[in-house]
């Protein structure tokens, strides 16, 4: 069996394969009389789109998206919201070779042995075009939580890291790779660029941090806020590690450099430290909620790598086409949506539990 929605009470369902005609997402569970357009949208798309610089893929695709359902007057109604993406700039004729041969560390073999069938046209479901379908449902759930205020940047590409002392929120939008140090920029576009030309590609660490959220959101054990948030950064296509708070770094600290002490303060307590990324028990506790999410390396290259072939004989494989050199960089605005959708429904469910 497939699983292709995710959440409980804000509910969504992403459709489409990367070279299909069209790509998109229906929306469950949103409340009604939210006011709601395609411009409310649009933005978040605009920054994951393709093609905006040279260290992304070259691939031209507009984004533009169409809400089919769900609206009305310019308000929600209630109903499920459909939203669809076309794809203008398919060349499928790149993977010919895909189709005869698996490509390593793509989901080429893995759905070939579930499915006994795939598309390889660009990876089809399991590609990272699948993605601007959950960035425009994040849209709508970040109408959800408007108390809420998300902001995702890369801290990491390869093994370089940002300077935390050279922070400056100002700069994440103001270079290609969402970097808050611009220091660091300049040395990921070099480094992106020897990737590219060299036909190889490099991993990133994006960070999120979700501000406003209040204490008492999230259930305890089986749902809990950090299980939630981790299942929905790991379904990310090219994700292979989450961090909540400081994560693997916690395992390092003794209890009381990794406890976060409390004081008393006028709306209540005042934590001093945040260890725990803003969730204790599995419930937030008003404090940021602070993830990490580790995408690796693009898994098309150009440089050949030994592989299969269906039939099974030995051969390798390098692969034509348009690829991001570092596909971390646009998860930037995916992993924000992850967040706002996890956030929407816990609101949700927090409200009809507790009222």
């Amino acid at each position: 069996m497939s699983f292709n929605s995710f959440g409980r009470v804000f509910r969504f369902t992403t459709w489409g394969e990367s070279h299909g005609p069209a790509l998109g997402a229906v929306v469950d569970g949103c409340p009604p009389g939210l006011t709601l357009s395609e411009a409310d949208i649009q933005p978040w798309l605009d920054r994951r789109r393709p093609g905006t610089s040279r260290y992304t893929t070259q691939r031209q695709e507009p984004d533009t998206v169409r809400i089919l359902s769900g609206v009305f007057e310019g308000r929600t109604t209630g109903t499920p919201i459909s939203l669809l993406i076309d794809n203008v700039d398919q060349r499928s004729k790149d993977y010919t070779e895909v189709a005869r041969a698996y490509r390593p560390g793509h989901a080429d073999y893995a759905y070939d042995a579930k499915y006994g069938r795939r598309d390889y046209r660009g990876g089809g479901r399991s590609s990272a075009r699948e993605t601007a379908a959950r960035v425009a449902a994040g849209a709508v759930a970040r109408l959800v939580i408007p108390e809420v205020t998300i902001t995702a940047w890369v801290a990491e590409v390869g093994a370089d890291s940002i300077d935390p002392a050279a922070f400056d929120e100002s700069q994440i939008d103001a270079n290609p790779f969402f970097c808050p140090d611009a220091a660091a920029a300049e040395r990921w576009a070099v480094a992106i660029d020897g990737a590219r030309k060299a036909g190889s590609s490099l991993g990133a660490i994006v960070e999120c941090r979700a501000t406003g959220v209040p204490a008492g959101w999230g259930a305890p054990l089986y749902a809990k806020l950090d299980s939630e948030l981790a299942a929905a950064a790991m379904s990310i296509n090219a994700v292979k590690g989450v961090e909540i708070g400081d994560g693997f770094a916690a395992a390092r600290l003794t209890g009381e450099q990794n406890a976060d002490p409390m004081r008393p303060g006028a709306g209540g307590p005042e934590f001093t430290a945040n260890h725990a990324g803003g969730i204790a028990g599995g419930i937030t506790t008003g404090q940021p909620v602070r993830l990490r999410v580790a995408f690796k390396p693009t898994s098309s290259i150009l440089t050949p790598v030994d592989t299969v072939t269906r039939d099974g004989a030995a051969t390798e494989i390098s692969t034509k086409g348009r690829h991001d050199p570092c596909v971390g960089i646009r998860g930037v605005p995916v992993v924000e949506a992850m967040m706002a959708l996890v956030l929407a429904d816990q609101k949700l469910l927090h409200r009809a539990q507790c009222g």
